[in-house]
Order: structure tokens, then sequence, then C-alpha cells
């Protein structure tokens, strides 16, 4: 069941992290228990954003997580895929197995939903009873009329990075090329890879590729269509958003379809226009380079002006950042643009890469973070007394503890972040979040002296 692991490259642990990189930055190993999250979390993240398809988790209920939207990415059509679909392993199934269970939970999906796919997810405990999730995918397709697609990524086989990798090695066995119709390339059209439109980030870019004639073939996988994956081989290009997480697909598709590939990002104005201006070089248009250099500067003007009085309230703040993935080396040149200073930064969901980006991008003087548990966090946050703390959930409580301003950058967040209009949201709520009266009242001394609540 688990003979794809031998194309996860697995090297020893040791040679994973770059010098410097915190141990964090290390792949987790098979059977390992892993400090950020599991690889079958990071299956989930890669294709549970297809819109249009039944996601079923064959595990206990507590593994398909939420019943309803369990992450923070939006579609413009479909819902079904903010379905907690689960085949609820109990005792019984444990010791009898949960074959019969899951086909069934196949059958009554296709049935009462109309999918346009269904892709099925074991777990560590539907693979440590030996069921044969491919088997039973096998056997139900058989009997309907769309693909059942077995996803092998129980939580053992290491962490969140590998089932990312895992996730598109099923895109390129099973999806990517099997429309049945024309291979031909669309003309400077893309492949945005690793884009989740989290909070929505996929629609603040795309009106700037519409505007400059790129089309977007489908993201991979934000508010993406199944049909839409089927064609992702005509596309002339693939622009690897989400740091290193989908290289192996990227690297792939290369190989088979003659796509280039090359990485940017859309958080900040500075990225923006890098990316913006590096895919028009890479698809090898002159008038789609020189219509992009007069766009960018066009909206670099706009947005810095329109910014200017948040920067002017934001300037010389001092700031923690402690996010993964695009955003660990990203979010340095964001804050930097808005005036903001980073006291310490830290990742626990990267790789070495963008680690030692993000660590070139910081002051020297910034402290890198070494120990991401509760308590080391606290003491960073007391030595550095910082005016905001810029992270994901998991630190949220922490910063609320130390009544400390907080902002949410990873998948709980409600706005987006991405593009010229997302900086403009990010500056307001960056503003917002510093600047809230709250905080004059939350750090007075308590019980509060007499007189001052009516003050």
């Amino acid at each position: 069941m688990f003979t794809n692991l031998t194309k996860l490259d697995l090297k020893d642990k040791h040679s994973m992290a770059e010098a410097g990189s915190p141990k964090l930055c290390m792949k987790a190993l098979p059977g390992e228990g892993a400090e950020r999250s599991c690889a079958y979390d990071g299956a989930r993240v890669v294709l549970m954003p297809i819109t249009d398809v039944a996601h079923l988790v064959h595990g206990p209920i507590a593994c398909a997580g939420n019943s309803w939207d369990n992450r923070g990415a939006r579609s413009s059509g479909s819902q079904l895929y903010r379905r907690g679909l689960t085949t609820d392993i109990m005792e019984n199934d444990v010791v009898y197995g949960g074959e019969a269970k899951l086909k069934a939970a196949i059958l009554e999906i296709a049935a009462r939903h109309n999918p346009k796919a269904i892709f099925v997810y074991s777990t560590c405990v539907s693979s440590l009873i030996g069921d044969d999730v491919d088997k039973i995918c096998r056997e139900a397709e058989a009997e309907l009329t769309v693909p059942v697609i077995a996803v092998n990524c129980p939580g053992f086989l290491g962490d969140k990075n590998i089932g990312n990798r895992i996730a598109g090695e099923v895109l390129f066995d099973r999806v990517i090329g099997t429309g049945g119709g024309s291979d031909e390339k669309i003309p400077l059209s893309i492949n945005l890879i690793g884009e989740y439109n989290i909070a929505g980030d996929l629609w603040g870019v795309l009106p700037d590729l519409k505007n400059l004639g790129i089309t977007v073939q489908t993201a991979i996988t934000g508010d993406a269509k199944f049909d839409d994956l089927r064609s992702a081989h005509r596309a002339c290009l693939n622009v690897l958003i989400c740091s290193k997480s989908l290289t192996n697909l990227v690297r792939k598709m290369e190989i088979r379809y003659g796509i280039p590939f090359m990485e940017g990002s859309f958080y900040g104005i500075h990225d923006t226009s890098e990316t913006l201006i590096n895919i028009a070089k890479a698809l090898g248009d002159p008038d789609l380079l020189e219509r992009t250099l007069v766009y960018v500067k066009q909206k670099e003007e706009e947005t810095r002006k329109t910014i200017a009085e948040y920067r002017k309230l934001l300037e010389n703040k001092q700031a923690i950042l402690f996010t993964g993935g695009v955003k660990t080396w990203s979010m340095v040149s964001t804050l930097a643009e808005l005036g903001i200073n980073i006291l310490a930064g830290g990742t626990q969901n990267s790789t070495p890469e963008d680690f030692q980006r993000m660590k070139e991008l910081m002051d020297p003087s910034a402290q890198i973070i070494e120990d991401t548990s509760s308590a080391g966090f606290l003491k960073i946050i007391a030595e550095k007394k910082p005016d905001l703390i810029v992270a994901g959930g998991k630190t949220k409580y922490l910063a609320h503890k130390t009544r400390t301003p907080f902002l949410d950058i990873n998948h709980g967040r409600k706005l987006p972040y991405a593009g010229y209009q997302g900086m403009v949201t990010f500056a307001k709520s960056l503003t917002r979040t510093v600047l809230s009266p709250v905080w004059g009242l939350l750090r007075q001394e308590f019980p509060p002296k007499e007189g001052v609540i009516n003050d």
C-alpha cells in the first residue's frame, strides 16, 4: 500500500536542514511523530479546495475535523468541498474491518451529491487495520460514472510537507491530462500551483492577470473545478506559489508535458510586481512584457498612494513574525513596505529554503525563533515587547494572554491579503489591530484604580 514512499526521496534526516536552520525545518520521517501536522492533513490542504468533488475521510470522525468549512478556502461555485464526509471508523470497524462501510459510503455520496469525482483519504487507523482503500475505490468506480480516487496519506507517513507531495502525485497520476480533449497549449496561459484561495486571495490576483491578457487555466487547487484540473497540462507555464510543497508536481509536468515553472508570491507590492514581470518574461511575449512593466508601475503608484496614511500610523512599529509557506519570506518585505520592523521571526511549516530566504531579508539583529513551544513564545514576547504579533491561529491565544495586538495571516483569517488590493486590505487590518483602543484598557493595572473605568 505504501510503495509510493520511494517517490518521496526520503534522505538522511540531518541532511534535510540547511546550516543555521531551526530543527523544525527538518522533515519528519515515516513513523515519526511530527510537530507540525501530519501527512494526512498535508494532503487534504492541497486537495480539499477542489470545489465540485466529494472528499471522504476513511477514519475516526475526529480526523475529518469540522463538519463544515474545515479551511478558509473559498469557492465561486460549488460548496460540496466544504462538507466533512467521513466513514466514522469505530471499535467494531477496527476489529472486523471497515472496507464494506467505506464502499457503502462511496456509493451513497455518489447518489446523494452527484460529485465530479470522489477523493478517499486513508488515515492512520484505516491503514493500521489493513483496509485496502485502493481496492475498494476501484470496485466502487466500476459501479459509478465518476472517478473514485484513493489518497494513501496516513498521518504516520511523516509531516505536512510529505502529505502535500503525496497529493501532488495523486493529481499527476489520476487527474491532470485525463480530460480526453485537446492537448494544444492555450496561448499566454498559466497554472497557479499551491494557491488555495484562502479568504479569497486568488480573486485578488485574477483581475491583474486578466488585465494583462494572461489566462489562468486553473489554480492548484484554490477554487478549482475538476474538469479544469484535467486540462492543466494545456497551460504554457506553471507558477509555484506555495513554497516547495508541490515542486514534485511541477517537475513532473515539465518532464511529461513540457511546461516550465517559476516561483513567485503575490503578497506585498514588490513581490506582486516582480512575479507579474517574471511571468511575462517566462511566457516569452515582448508585447506582454511591455504592457506588464507599464501596468505594475501604475499599480505600485496607486497602491502606495492608498496605503500612505496607514504607513504613517504603522511606521517604526515592532513585530514578531511567525508563519509558514511562501509567507515565511514574503511577509518580511510586506511588513517592511509598511515601515514595520521585525524583532524576531520564525517558521514551523516551511522548507529550509524558505527559512534561509526569510533570514536573508530580515535585519541581522532580528532574533530567529528556535523554541516554538508556548513557554518559548511567552519568553520571546516578554523579552521583545512587540507592538504586534503576525502569525497563525495557534499563536493567537499566547498573544491575547500577553495583551499583545495579533493579526492572523494563515488559513483562519477572513480577509484576502494577496495582490495590490490585498496589500491595501492588509494595511487596513494591521492599522486596525495595532491602534485599537482596546489595548489601552487591557494593559491597565488590574484591578483598575478607582475612577479609571470612567475616565
